[in-house]
């Protein structure tokens, strides 16, 4: 979040009440779409200016009639080259691809033969099932865990999640996958004699399956839980960390010196106000999924966002990484949008300016 964009009233009151809070929520609701508005406005040359240069270096680094070269016939490779306009300053080169890609012309892999559009766009639905369910049970057990550290602070269960917390940051993605697979799929079938094991590890369904049944939850259910293990491990830490912030705020202690129940202060008052930086968070680090799954992916053969990329990088696939790139670039944006303006909504001290 930007310094000077959004700023926080210097006195909060018990409640976490001021006089942004008291305006009429139409008001509030023009001021979050005016914001948004601007935001996305100033977003824009920071976008074309990093496609630009990831558009230059993709240029630079691979050819895109690199398999056209092995036929060694002149004149298709002039034609294509004049066609792509690979003959033009790479400045027009950049003009002439982001023409197309808004019209939606993304072009055709060189590796599949397959049209980019139709190859990001089945990629992200896929990368988004996974973010779905792993963002959604990670934020619930993160709050939960966060709460009750903060409540039993130094406790035995306070250092026992502590200590799981830590031991979860430190275990590498693909470590915790193939063990995963190891002690949940190919342990039990192999000791109790299954014909198939409990969970699946490869794809998000069966040959011959599809939709949402009893096969797609088992073979959703290790990538997710590989997935949720790192986040519940710093987004719990995130959690606690806020939550005892906000038990040793000013409001929290006149709220105390007012007789306000115990419950009532940590629930209505400390981990309601807790809850705009953690929201924060989870966005920002929801955006960096979005193309960040490649070892997840490549683990369990998931044909997502992540291994997409892998894939088009180790084959020079010009035409699918430059259209990803510019979605991934999108889709961070748009996610970090919707952090600043969850944490307006949640916190009515904030004026967005």
């Amino acid at each position: 979040m930007g310094s000077g964009e959004m700023t926080t009233a210097l006195r909060p009151v018990a409640g976490g009440t001021s006089a942004a809070a008291r305006r009429p929520q139409a008001g509030r609701a023009r001021s979050m779409l005016r914001y948004a508005a601007r935001r996305l406005a100033y977003s824009v040359p920071v976008v074309l200016v990093a496609s630009f240069v990831f558009f230059w270096a993709i240029r630079s680094t691979f050819d895109p009639l690199a398999k056209l070269r092995q036929g060694r016939d002149p004149g298709v490779i002039t034609r294509e080259t004049a066609r792509l306009g690979l003959d033009r300053p790479v400045i027009e080169q950049y003009g002439l691809w982001m023409k197309a890609f808004v019209s939606g012309d993304w072009g055709v892999s060189t590796r599949t033969g397959d049209h980019a559009q139709e190859m990001i766009g089945s990629a992200l639905g896929t990368t988004i099932q996974l973010m779905v369910w792993a963002v959604l049970f990670a934020v619930l057990i993160a709050l939960a865990i966060g709460a009750y550290s903060a409540a039993r602070q130094y406790s035995l269960g306070d250092h026992l999640l502590t200590g799981l917390s830590y031991l979860g940051v430190a275990m590498p993605a693909f470590w915790l996958g193939l063990m995963l697979i190891q002690i949940l799929a190919i342990w039990p079938r192999e000791q109790f004699g299954l014909a198939q094991p409990p969970l699946y590890f490869v794809g998000l369904h069966s040959p011959g399956q599809s939709g949402i049944n009893a096969d797609y939850f088992r073979h959703l259910a290790l990538p997710v839980l590989t997935l949720t293990i790192g986040l519940i491990a710093s987004w719990s830490r995130f959690s606690r960390a806020s939550v005892l912030e906000a038990l040793t705020s000013e409001y929290v202690r006149t709220a105390r010196a007012k007789g306000v129940p115990p419950r009532r202060i940590f629930f209505r008052h400390a981990l309601r106000n807790s809850l705009a930086p953690f929201v924060t968070v989870v966005a920002a680090d929801t955006a960096l999924l979005i193309g960040g799954l490649v070892v997840t992916e490549q683990i369990y053969a998931i044909s997502g966002m992540g291994r997409l990329f892998l894939d088009s990088l180790l084959a020079g696939d010009v035409f699918v990484l430059l259209p990803w790139m510019l979605i991934v670039a999108l889709a961070m944006v748009l996610f970090n949008l919707a952090a600043d303006l969850g944490y307006a909504l949640l916190d009515p001290r904030v004026t967005l300016r």
